[in-house]
């Protein structure tokens, strides 16, 4: 196999919405060219790569597999994904091995959420995408639409995902659920679409080639030069001049046998489109022929004809017309050879691809110590070319990606090896056969020849070549005991593999815990981490029935935990094992594979943990006034340590909501900025979206102050003068951050303290340093200097010294408090802190043994000082009127009108917050976007299915936080309020307190309940018989 054999190749995958057709396209594909495994009758049917019985009872795909097809002389591996929210996480694992991707389409139902976060993943991972548009069918049978609505509604989804793709390509980093709120509702008129001209920069041109139109259910589909081919004869013009007029405005007028544009058009005129002329209306009669029972038949009989298909009298004759039509119809248009030869024709082959995508998988590192190893930076610099080259010469460095373990039933391994001989499949890779599972590799190879037998190094996404001894804890050393290609369930032994395929790797199931490099050699850098959409966000607490089975459950999580590349197991505080998934469906596969498959044993699920954070009201219209409050002397906690000897003073703000959204979103890259990271890890690059050769700390800093200028120009739009002294105040502030909190890098800001105020009586004031602002280049080393040049002459010495020894003591306790606020020991979320502390000389500096004895009385001052910080941050919090923080869901339905008033009252009930609701054109169902708080969205998908017999669908993404504006501590006590909320037992329950409760109660923190809340009246039960 040379040169031209690996580019006989194409890796793809499809990637789309859920139930958008992904895997019935696939049983098409592998029934025409997957040598037999199918039958072309059962294909859409049996969906071949659902052989989960799972994927198949829920008839929704859950993982991604591969399975490889020989289409001419090409080959061709195609990757089957999932399209639902909860398993993204396998739309990655897909993404980062394949070169192209087609990316499918409900003609129907248009472009939707799941869409825009496949197209995001394709541009990501730097895959070309196709696009397919799928269900052509329904426009004609379901909607009955007219050829001409049916084009409009085409070129409308066509110009939707072009526009998506531009975005992403102007590099406007929207979330997919900003993009969703963001695209104009209706999109374009019918008249304003006619005028569209395809612009040159549009990702997807039918004219190119690189859009089909297809019937994934009944076989058939095309692309646009299938048609001119045809028509090429008959209307006498080149086949690529009709390839160009047969989209977009372009008429032909028989008269004169030329193509116009919409300017030669007379006025009046009756032409339609080419598109719809020559393309869509033959195919409307086809369809009218064959299902009308006043059918023309001699239609279908003239088609048999001029395209000479073979179709058996048999099915000719059948009684069901949808047999007779999906019989001519894949014949004539064969689905199959329209999607692959655009895949051979649009898709890179593995040696152009990876040219293309190089600088997303091996990212050029910049090396800033001189005294590094030449002959490594050597090495590692011919793995990257030979990678770029895909060379797949037996002396190029052999490295593979893996991007998944999958776990297969040891009994489903084969028996026999590629040459025939047979193989112990019994022997784990420790020698024991215990284990009933094995885990195989889902990998790529993207550069020389992968060989069973052949010891490779497999390298973490944290090794780094250049640190030699330090790093030895990321790389292992491995024996790859057998190579298979996949043919979806099955696997077919192989005894070496070249770059650019892609196989199963048994033999790495102890090294490999989720993804990981295979390198030959030492010397290479690890590919960067894959970029997943979601996090995993529904947590729950598990443990097994029978206490004496926890170790069965241990080593299952453990399973559990390679075995799926996205959930995570952790152990709480309170020694909880917690289970951490996507979504519900993705929660409840989990449980099921660990009952049936991993542990087998019987569990005890708790009910989903959810997370809160917790804040103060601030009022955003007048940020001066919270501004104030932290730089004047008034309105503070003051705690005083037990021995006396430090008073502390805490002053607690809000900051600006863009501010503390722009902190969280980047912690990964503050934590390399703040902890002193030179170079930047290719994890935080991938999440902050920056570009390769951006400076991370400019970013970050461009970001915090336009952050602040937004929310301030937002609040006082009137008033420039105010706007631009509050900027000024805000700005000044900036350059004072002590520190980030919770863990360093959360969205809680200490400030350093105003150290020019008087010192009270002979007390020294720790100031602190701007060690944050420092690190981000908001303020530089001389006003840093300024600090320390504060001296007293009065006070001594020792007590600076001391004053700057207990500054590590108030950042922890800053720490410990923004970690567990007052309300339920939940994060702290967006406030801003100054904390004074000033200490005093010891009272008893006379006589020596005092001190030792005050000491041991109180415990250590550091420890102290420790623990009145976090009692004076957590009472000043409770002071500024306390509000919980919960998550919310951005939730997308799709609902026929006549149970819009069903899925409002779901929605009522779960608190959810309606955003918008529009019509799809040309079809019965509504569009409802709402936001939903994700304490109330259990069951949310299942009671909606219920409550409206079905007809609707539900899709959830995790958008922001939002606080609760209700005050948990609310008590109606003036004569208005009991007037307005009532009075004793006639009050509305208070959610902000029955949330909080709940989560005390959960974590065993006192709960303030009253066991009888309204003993006004005895209630006596009739005991009817």
């Amino acid at each position: 196999m040379d040169d031209s054999d690996t580019r006989k190749i194409r890796n793809i995958c499809i990637l789309a919405h859920v139930d958008h057709g992904k895997t019935t396209l696939a049983d098409h594909l592998i029934a025409a060219t997957g040598g037999g495994v199918l039958h072309p009758k059962l294909a859409g049917k049996l969906r071949f790569m659902d052989y989960l019985d799972e994927e198949q009872r829920r008839a929704i795909t859950m993982k991604s597999s591969s399975i490889a097809l020989h289409y001419k002389d090409y080959k061709i591996n195609l990757i089957d994904s999932p399209g639902h929210m909860d398993f993204c996480s396998e739309v990655s694992t897909a993404a980062r091995l394949s070169d192209g991707g087609l990316i499918l389409v409900d003609a129907v139902e248009g472009v939707h959420i799941q869409t825009h976060a496949v197209l995001r993943q394709a541009w990501i991972e730097k895959v070309t995408p196709c696009l397919v548009l799928n269900k052509i069918d329904r426009l004609i049978c379901e909607l009955k639409l007219s050829p001409m609505e049916a084009y409009n509604r085409l070129l409308r989804i066509v110009h939707e995902v072009n526009s998506i793709m531009s975005t992403y390509k102007s590099e406007k980093y929207l979330s997919d659920v900003d993009s969703i709120l963001a695209a104009p509702s209706g999109e374009v008129s019918d008249e304003h679409l006619e005028s569209i001209e395809d612009d040159e920069e549009d990702t997807f041109q039918p004219q190119k080639g690189n859009v089909a139109f297809v019937c994934a259910l009944d076989g058939w589909g095309f692309t646009i030069n299938e048609f001119a081919e045809f028509y090429a004869s008959k209307l006498g013009a080149s086949a690529a001049a009709l390839q160009k007029a047969l989209w977009g405005p372009r008429y032909f007028i028989r008269k004169t046998n030329m193509i116009v544009g919409k300017k030669g058009l007379g006025v009046g005129s009756k032409a339609r489109p080419m598109f719809v002329q020559f393309v869509l209306e033959p195919l409307w009669e086809v369809y009218k022929a064959a299902l009308e029972p006043d059918g023309d038949k001699g239609m279908l009989e003239k088609v048999i004809k001029t395209f000479n298909l073979s179709v058996p009298p048999r099915e000719l004759q059948n009684k069901d017309p949808k047999i007779l039509l999906q019989a001519i119809m894949s014949r004539w248009l064969p689905l199959s050879d329209a999607v692959l030869s655009m895949v051979v024709k649009c898709m890179p082959d593995p040696i152009a691809a990876q040219s293309l995508r190089i600088s997303r998988l091996l990212p050029k590192r910049e090396i800033l110590d001189k005294g590094v190893d030449s002959d490594v930076l050597a090495e590692a610099d011919l793995v990257r070319k030979s990678v770029e080259a895909c060379d797949s010469s037996p002396e190029a460095p052999c490295i593979a990606f893996v991007s998944k373990m999958f776990a297969v039933p040891t009994k489903m391994l084969p028996l026999r090896g590629p040459h025939g001989e047979i193989l112990n499949n019994l022997t784990d890779e420790n020698g024991t056969s215990e284990s009933d599972e094995c885990f195989l590799a889902f990998a790529r190879i993207f550069s020389g020849v992968l060989t069973a037998g052949q010891r490779v190094f497999v390298l973490s996404a944290l090794y780094d070549p250049l640190r030699g001894e330090s790093m030895q804890k990321h790389v292992q050393e491995a024996e790859l005991q057998s190579l298979y290609l996949m043919m979806g369930q099955g696997l077919k032994p192989v005894a070496s593999a070249r770059a650019g395929n892609i196989v199963a790797i048994r033999g790495l199931g102890q090294h490999i815990l989720k993804s990981a490099t295979l390198s030959s050699t030492r010397n290479s850098w690890p590919f960067s981490s894959m970029a997943f959409q979601v996090s995993p966000t529904l947590r729950v607490a598990i443990e097994p029935s029978d206490p004496a089975d926890m170790g069965a459950l241990m080593k299952g999580l453990r399973l559990l935990n390679r075995a799926d590349p996205f959930v995570e197991v952790t152990v709480s505080s309170r020694g909880e094992h917690v289970l951490a998934a996507a979504g519900e469906v993705h929660l409840e596969r989990c449980i099921k594979d660990l009952k049936d498959r991993f542990a087998k044993v019987s569990l005890e699920v708790s009910p989903p943990l959810v997370s809160y954070k917790e804040t103060i009201e601030g009022d955003l219209s007048n940020p001066l006034e919270d501004l104030k409050l932290l730089s004047t002397n008034a309105d503070y906690v003051e705690k005083v340590t037990p021995n006396g000897r430090c008073v502390i003073r805490v002053k607690v703000t809000k900051l600006p909501p863009t501010l503390t959204k722009v902190l969280d979103e980047n912690a990964d890259l503050l934590s390399d900025i703040i902890g002193g990271k030179q170079g930047q890890s290719a994890k935080s690059l991938e999440r902050s979206s920056l570009g390769e050769d951006e400076n991370p700390i400019e970013v970050l800093k461009n970001r915090l102050v336009d952050a602040v200028e937004s929310d301030i120009l937002c609040g006082n739009e009137n008033d420039k003068d105010r706007a631009e002294k509050c900027k000024g105040k805000w700005l000044k502030f900036l350059r004072r951050i002590w520190a980030l909190g919770p863990r360093q890098v959360g969205p809680n800001i200490l400030f350093t303290p105003d150290y020019k105020r008087e010192n009270i009586d002979s007390s020294v004031l720790i100031r602190g340093s701007p060690y944050v602002s420092l690190r981000l280049g908001l303020a530089d080393d001389s006003s840093a200097g300024d600090m320390a040049t504060v001296t007293s002459s009065e006070v001594t010495q020792p007590l600076y010294t001391e004053a700057e020894s207990l500054e590590s003591s108030v950042l922890s306790g800053f720490q410990l408090a923004t970690g567990s606020g007052p309300l339920c020991d939940e994060p702290m979320w967006g406030l801003a802190f100054v904390i004074e502390a000033y200490i005093s000389p010891s009272v008893a500096q006379a006589s020596e043994s005092e001190p030792n004895q005050q000491s041991e009385q109180y415990g250590l001052l550091p420890g102290q000082v420790m623990a009145a910080v976090k009692d004076a941050c957590r009472a000043a919090v409770l002071q500024r009127k306390p509000r919980l923080v919960e998550a919310m869901y951005f939730c997308e339905l799709n609902t026929p009108t006549e149970y819009l008033g069903p899925m409002y009252a779901v929605l009522a009930r779960r608190r959810a917050r309606v955003l918008k609701e529009e019509m799809q054109e040309g079809s019965p169902l509504f569009t409802v976007h709402a936001y939903v708080p994700v304490s109330e969205s259990f069951g949310f998908a299942d009671e909606l299915r219920r409550w409206t017999s079905g007809a609707s669908s539900a899709l959830l993404v995790l958008s922001h936080w939002e606080a609760l504006q209700e005050d948990p501590f609310f008590v109606p006590k003036t004569e208005e309020e009991i007037e307005e909320f009532g009075d004793g037992s006639s009050v509305l329950p208070n959610t902000a307190r029955k949330l909080i409760d709940a989560v005390r109660r959960r974590k065993g923190l006192p709960v303030e309940e009253k066991v009888v809340q309204h003993a006004t009246k005895q209630r006596t039960l009739a005991r009817k018989v």
